[in-house]
């Protein structure tokens, strides 16, 4: 092979090396959310965030700007990495301890609800970017008031769903589970954990059992929540704020008061549709089959490869011109 064929094979697959690290560098859309039982964020998402129905989704657009609710589908934590339980303080737990979801947490009786029995159900996800991993349910216990801020000692100790990489069925996350008995309103916790990276999604379902789903000093019945369907998705993507083009997120700031998860950057700051600003959520993680590594990774690959191919084709000059001398 001569010395300008040498040159060009290397620098070729550089270029293509480079190519690489676009197509692995390209963000995911977003994530998802429980949709039976439908959860907070997606029943007030449903119920339209510019002008909510619920007194419930009213007051927690109120405590959290609409674009909280645009980003239905990423109530997250970019580093939580199975440590949810130590990260997530008393208190935050609908939020993921994330200020901009601080009015998931706002301890409420009237919360839009799924009406529940005890015994087998199947759960479905809505998995707007699909991801490897595993979800966790937990019920809270028979002493629970809905009307006090959600604590991890008001969960059940075990999950009474686990399972990992459930089936899909169009583009919902569906899996089988036998729920415990209750009476009155509860409150579902999941935590799906994924295993190609450390990231972590997190929603509280409300849950009724019984008729009228009259408890923690309600005297009203629950109003019915519903999830939102593929056209309402479709109509809020472009209000979305999720981006993923940076890398990491924080778990809590301002009135949260939790720490920034250990690891965790900011994203790049965008704006929101109700001119608030903010940092973007967490990102590459969100990439399919990734991990936090994976872009930097093919940076660096690909600018080791471009890097040799530029040092050959200067290694064949020289000794081309040394050739001619």
């Amino acid at each position: 092979m001569t010395v300008r064929r040498r040159a060009a094979v290397c620098a070729a697959a550089g270029g293509a090396s480079l190519a690489l690290t676009f197509s692995l560098g390209v963000p995911a859309s977003a994530h998802g959310s429980m949709t039976d039982p439908v959860s907070r964020v997606a029943a007030c998402y449903a119920e339209g965030v510019e002008s909510p129905r619920s007194v419930a989704c009213k007051a927690a657009v109120a405590a959290s700007g609409k674009q909280a609710f645009y980003d239905w589908n990423a109530v997250n934590i970019a580093n939580a990495a199975g440590k949810s339980k130590q990260i997530i303080p008393d208190g935050k737990l609908c939020s993921a301890a994330n200020d901009k979801y601080r009015g998931l947490d706002l301890p409420r009786a009237d919360w839009p609800s799924t009406k529940m029995s005890g015994g087998s159900h199947t759960f479905r996800y809505k998995g707007t970017a699909p991801h490897k991993g595993s979800f966790e349910l937990y019920i809270t216990k028979a002493s629970y008031d809905p009307a006090k801020p959600l604590k991890w000692s008001d969960l059940e100790a075990q999950p009474f769903v686990k399972v990992a990489d459930p089936k899909m069925e169009n583009g919902d996350y569906v899996f089988q589970g036998s729920v415990p008995a209750r009476s009155g309103r509860h409150l579902i916790y999941s935590i799906w954990q994924r295993s190609d990276s450390p990231e972590a999604f997190y929603t509280c379902s409300d849950v009724v059992f019984g008729k009228d789903g009259k408890s923690g000093g309600s005297t009203a019945p629950a109003p019915a929540a519903s999830a939102p369907t593929e056209k309402k998705i479709a109509d809020g993507a472009a209000k979305s704020s999720v981006q993923h083009q940076g890398h990491g997120t924080q778990t809590g700031s301002g009135a949260s008061g939790a720490p920034k998860t250990a690891g965790a950057a900011a994203g790049p700051e965008v704006k929101g549709v109700d001119g608030t600003t903010g940092q973007a959520p967490d990102t590459e993680l969100a990439e399919t089959g990734g991990n936090s590594n994976t872009p930097y990774i093919a940076i660096a690959g690909a600018a080791v490869l471009s890097i040799g191919a530029t040092a050959v084709f200067a290694l064949g000059r020289r000794r081309s011109a040394a050739g001619g001398r």
